[in-house]
């Protein structure tokens, strides 16, 4: 059955096109806007969906504008520029912005979209592209408590858990906590594995020995595997976390936070980027550990 609201989703990346998908699948009236229309044509032909051959055009009549793209600048463009969302939208709707972001511009896009008379959340997503895919993302975001309230049915379409964190900003900087704990993680498991490795141990016994215990964590049950294989083409790219962790180095500095591995970190993911690896999947840190050894 048709839900009554009207839904646009602009960015059909890697993340978006599943959510787009699931918010379509949910009964949602989806028109979707993507850079590449191709792109946007497929998911059209996929779901069933609507297609709008601007961001402006997307949101002219959709009471929820959900955005999926890449960075600050893409943001801006796609809210503030020549024919931009901010071009279309009507009075009392709300975009939410599913980008990973810095605080700056999601403070600044809110404050936009006040003037416009539309509310604004920042919602970035955690659970990379399977939680996508699986409509088992984490959503964590900054903004009203009234407007999280209008859209938190909507987002449960693609999210198995969806929090708001306190004013605009905060979405954004509860995302820069996760990356935080995720590039700790990654290297930590890396030199488990290149230690266990290079100690002759059989690998696939000390993760299933040591995921029963206090080392557990997403990364070892959902990377150990392809991480012992060298697979590393599929997840969240080098390329996105350095993105991401330059935004959380750049909060750190102002707000005088000490962030010595995750900017240790962030330098391997350099090397592992001017390996050939920007595209590869985080986990490949562990390919700098087992080059060393080789040497």
């Amino acid at each position: 059955m048709a839900k009554s609201v009207s839904v646009a989703f602009i960015g059909l990346g890697t993340m978006g096109y599943p959510m787009a998908g699931h918010l379509q699948n949910a009964g949602y009236s989806v028109t979707v806007y993507n850079r590449t229309q191709k792109k946007a044509i497929q998911w059209v032909e996929e779901y069933n969906g609507s297609l709008a051959l601007t961001p402006a055009i997307a949101a002219e009549t959709c009471d929820v504008i959900f955005l999926c793209v890449g960075n600050d600048d893409d943001l801006r463009d796609i809210i503030v520029e020549k024919e931009g969302v901010l071009q279309g939208v009507k009075r009392g709707a709300v975009i939410v912005d599913h980008t990973t972001t810095s605080a700056d511009i999601a403070r600044e896009m809110a404050g936009l979209c006040a003037e416009k008379g539309c509310g604004f959340l920042d919602a970035p997503v955690s659970g990379g592209q399977a939680g996508a895919e699986n409509a088992r993302l984490t959503v964590m975001c900054g903004g009203s408590a009234s407007l999280f309230e209008r859209v938190l049915p909507i987002m449960k379409a693609y999210s198995s858990s969806i929090k708001l964190m306190g004013g605009n900003g905060t979405g954004q900087l509860t995302k820069m906590v996760n990356q935080i704990c995720i590039a700790g993680l990654v290297q930590g498991l890396s030199e488990g594995i290149h230690f266990a490795r290079s100690a002759g141990l059989d690998i696939e016994n000390v993760i299933d020995v040591i995921s029963k215990g206090a080392a557990q964590s997403w990364q070892m049950e959902n990377r150990h595997q392809t991480m012992i294989t060298g697979d590393y083409d599929h997840g969240f790219a080098v390329e996105w976390m350095r993105k991401d962790l330059g935004y959380v180095l750049q909060e750190a500095r102002r707000n005088d936070s000490h962030l010595p591995v995750t900017a240790l970190v962030d330098q391997f993911y350099g090397e592992v980027s001017a390996m050939g690896g920007a595209r590869w999947d985080t986990s490949s840190l562990l390919t700098r550990l087992e080059l060393a050894r080789k040497k």
